[in-house]
């Protein structure tokens, strides 16, 4: 069966981003207004690996990529795809780079040294941050990374914001020679919002290389000299921050009280003011490295107090409280440091900021926020708990019971990036330790080697050709004892079922080589590689026996569809599926319900039962039943 993500384009919809109509006023994502930014910016080349919060300009993009005339690419990892981008950008073609904050983190080796080599057309690294963890193991604060590697910072504050900063993230690129950080969060990301168009610019397709080996080629002798060049062009930077026309004083007051703000966190700010009835001075900085020095000092002179407000950590704070030293030293400055007025964890919102003001100006909120605190409490007191959890008929539910089954729960399973970690949660319990993308199978042999216990590491397949290949080698030179258990449901599902190099099919919708797992597993040096389906439960449990019983690394591939996938597929096709029931066998044993956690499995009126509107017929509760009390399929 052809599955849904194999060469056709998923999001038709999305051509209202070409259209060719300037000041058009249209409501976008904020995620779609940046890639609509890509098309007035004229940028030829985009790539990235998807993850959430970033994950819907790559498929906008990939949408409408061919119509567009540009070319799109879900790269293996974030760091080939910067590389990719800096080949491009290194022969004069324009090009962005989309991905979540972490990713940044697989990307800073070659971020950091492609600033000193700098770009010939304009480049663009989309890092969108996710405060509150909304979908990610961390919550780090990207703005670091521009400090770090002296590189542009902007931070937009609504979709509109989100499109004009990435035509003039392209734009400040080329003017300093240099890649440009286009910060983003989570609010920022998925809030939907006006946004007016500018004229679409054709992209450049075709550059061409010129060879400048003192530029290019980063040995020392090289990298030194190239080291004073950007520290010339962050210079330069600095006297561009401070004409930028995102950094500007929205508002002056009364003199009193002046906030410093950027981002999203400029939202909570304004409407906060508004809600407390003060008359404040706002400077709203939208390009946030480097920071507009005297714009900045002389905004603390014009008044007493000075709070600032900002997401997740205090980098304008510290930033700010540097600055005041030499023109304001008198200035009372509020924010996160020392006494914390406003949290330095998780996402901000209004009423943080509401209780942050009102606590320095002594004013009191308007609104009785213990008394909303109440009435929510009250209303969701007797709703059930709704964690998220594997769907009705994942394949990954059928692999867990089957590792569980072999293992008896007494090895070890370190998991990694991607819907299996939700197999940590009981019934399942399957994932012990959950660092970054492809760390299951390192982990894995660390533990085994102090503990002498199996582990089975659990990696997803895109994961797997993400980060898990290194580990996988190491475990081949070491001779470590662990099993790998891939889990490949033949696209990266959990970002939005896009494209990876095991799945046959590209970012344009081409069709392309497979790349593997269990060839590349052989190629790592691995001598036992087997490929089972997870929902033939008998020879999946034997072969993972064998897997764990080997002595040396194996990898066992539990290769099965996406059911997501699967049924949207079999509606397009007009495939009627006949749901799972409970016949009157059933002894309300409830070892379907106790050992799978399936969400079509219920129990009404004191009995097992199936809900009919859920269930994809997969067949695993019928599989694992001990009485045969499940039918499904008719039979």
């Amino acid at each position: 069966m052809r599955l849904s993500n194999e060469g056709e384009n998923p999001l038709p919809n999305l051509r209202v981003l070409l259209s060719d109509e300037p000041r058009k006023r249209v409501l976008l994502l904020g995620n779609e207004a940046i890639a609509r930014g890509i098309l007035e910016a004229g940028i030829g080349v985009v790539t990235t690996y998807p993850g959430t919060p970033a994950s819907e300009i790559g498929d906008s993009v990939s949408a409408i990529a061919e119509e567009a005339g540009l070319y799109m690419e879900y790269s293996t990892n974030e760091m080939v795809a910067v590389e990719v981008a800096a080949g491009v950008v290194n022969c004069g073609v324009r090009a962005l780079t989309a991905m979540k904050h972490v990713g940044l983190n697989v990307a800073a080796d070659a971020v950091m040294t492609l600033a000193y080599i700098g770009v010939r057309g304009g480049y663009v690294i989309v890092t969108a941050d996710d405060p509150q963890c909304y979908s990610s193991q961390n919550e780090q604060d990207n703005r670091f990374y521009a400090l770090l590697s002296n590189l542009p910072c902007l931070e937009p504050s609504t979709p509109q914001e989100a499109k004009d900063m990435t035509v003039s993230a392209v734009e400040l690129s080329e003017e300093l020679g240099l890649p440009v950080l286009l910060r983003t969060t989570t609010r920022v990301n998925h809030t939907r919002g006006p946004v007016v168009y500018g004229n679409l610019t054709k992209p450049k397709l075709k550059g061409e290389f010129v060879r400048e080996p003192s530029r290019l080629v980063m040995v020392p002798a090289n990298a030194r000299p190239m080291h004073v060049k950007l520290l010339e062009k962050a210079e330069k930077a600095e006297e561009i921050s401070e004409k930028s026309p995102y950094n500007t004083v929205v508002c002056k007051g009364n003199g009193e009280l002046g906030i410093i703000c950027s981002g999203s966190a400029y939202n909570y700010a304004a409407e906060a003011t508004s809600l407390l009835g003060l008359d404040v001075g706002i400077l709203k900085l939208g390009m946030t490295h480097p920071l507009p020095e005297r714009m900045i000092g002389e905004f603390l002179k014009a008044y007493k107090k000075i709070v600032v407000v900002e997401e997740l950590e205090p980098y304008l704070e510290m930033n700010v409280k540097a600055i005041a030293k030499d023109y304001a030293p008198t200035v009372e400055i509020y924010g996160k440091m020392r006494r914390s007025y406003f949290p330095r964890k998780g996402e901000l919102s209004t009423r943080a900021v509401v209780t942050g003001l009102a606590e320095i100006t002594g004013k009191k909120p308007p609104i009785d926020f213990g008394e909303i605190d109440s009435k929510y409490a009250e209303a969701v007191k007797d709703l059930p708990s709704r964690p998220p959890i594997l769907c009705p008929g994942c394949p990954h539910r059928a692999s867990f019971y089957v590792i569980r089954k072999v293992t008896g729960g007494k090895a070890v399973y370190p998991t990694d990036i991607g819907c299996y970690a939700l197999g940590f949660a009981p019934p399942l319990s399957i994932g012990d330790i959950l660092i970054c993308m492809g760390s299951s199978v390192s982990t894995a042999q660390g533990i085994n080697k102090a503990t002498g216990v199996d582990t089975v590491a659990v990696v997803g397949d895109s994961t797997f050709f993400h980060a898990a290949i290194p580990g996988l080698v190491n475990a081949v030179y070491n001779n470590h004892k662990v099993t790998l258990a891939v889990l490949d449901n033949l696209t990266t599902a959990m970002t939005g079922h896009q494209p990876h190099p095991g799945t046959g099919t590209t970012g344009m919708h081409t069709t392309a080589t497979k790349v593997l797992i269990e060839k590349v597993a052989e190629g790592c040096g691995v001598k036992y590689v087997r490929v089972v389906n997870p929902f033939n439960i008998d020879e999946a449990s034997r072969v993972l026996k064998e897997a764990v019983q080997y002595p040396g690394p194996s990898v066992v591939v539990f290769r099965a569809p996406c059911t997501l996938m699967l049924m949207s597929e079999k509606r397009r096709k007009g495939i009627k599926t006949v749901p799972c029931r409970v016949t009157d066998r059933c002894t309300n044993c409830m070892a379907c319900i106790k050992l799978l956690g399936c969400p079509a499995i219920i129990i009404k009126d004191g009995k097992v039962s199936i809900d009919e509107t859920l269930c994809t017929a997969c067949g695993l509760c019928a599989s694992i039943c001990p009485y045969k009390a499940i039918e499904c399929g008719g039979s």
